[in-house]
């Protein structure tokens, strides 16, 4: 199995190779890079691990949510070389790629999604090291999130350092523990795109579609002073 993997969607910069359970990746927090490193990254890695690009069997990409200009890099990446090699694309989501850099069976993924919200999900892991979606990613502001079920979560992402760390205090004694200074990895996107290609369930590149979860990219001055927001 052969996998070329992307993830854009935040301030860091990832690229992976996956070759039968062998993965190279570059990842990098370059805020407004990502164009520049992305390609030139896939290469180099490719020459790393000694295949070439009509070798892969599928391209991976981290289809959000996260930021707008980060989201539709990675898919048009993605489709673009899916498209060229006439190989299918496996999307995945953002946040459960964030979601394996936790640890413990119950995690959950929040990314600051900036205007007072977070982009925010829940998972339990699964026995082949996958994950499942325990309910809807959403975007929300971090006081009005739902306390998740019971005891023993493991959060990752900066959503819990967003807002002065208002999600983990909402959340409180519920989370085991918190790195809130995790981000997304193009080898977690390639490992979940793995588990996925066995189960059948890639798809043709025009229908990969980005997952935003929101369509504004701005406050209004009126919005921002509604919610307290002075920067």
């Amino acid at each position: 199995m052969r996998l070329l993997a992307f993830e854009t969607s935040t301030e860091a910069c990832s690229v992976a190779v996956f070759v039968d359970g062998q993965v190279h990746e570059r990842f990098e927090i370059a805020p407004r890079r990502h164009t520049e490193l992305a390609l030139p990254w896939a290469q180099a890695l490719l020459a790393e691990a000694g295949v070439s690009r009509s070798q892969l069997d599928a391209i991976a990409v981290g289809r959000g949510p996260g930021a707008f200009t980060g989201v539709r890099l990675a898919i048009a990446i993605a489709q673009g070389i899916a498209l060229g090699l006439d190989r299918p694309v496996l999307p995945v989501s953002t946040l459960a790629a964030l979601a394996m850099r936790a640890d413990g069976e119950r995690r959950i993924a929040a990314i600051d999604a900036r205007m007072g919200e977070v982009y925010l999900g829940a998972f339990a892991c699964e026995a082949d090291g996958g994950l499942r979606a325990l309910a809807d990613e959403i975007v929300v502001a971090p006081a009005a999130a739902a306390l998740p079920d019971g005891s023993g979560w493991h959060g990752a992402g900066t959503g819990f350092a967003a807002a002065d760390g208002a999600l983990r205090a909402r959340f409180g004694d519920r989370l085991v523990a918190v790195d809130a200074a995790a981000l997304p990895h193009a080898a977690d996107v390639a490992a979940l795109a793995a588990l996925a290609f066995a189960r059948g369930e890639a798809l043709a590149p025009e229908r990969i579609e980005p997952a935003y979860l929101r369509n504004n990219v701005a406050l209004t001055i009126a919005e921002r002073a509604a919610q307290g927001i002075t920067r």
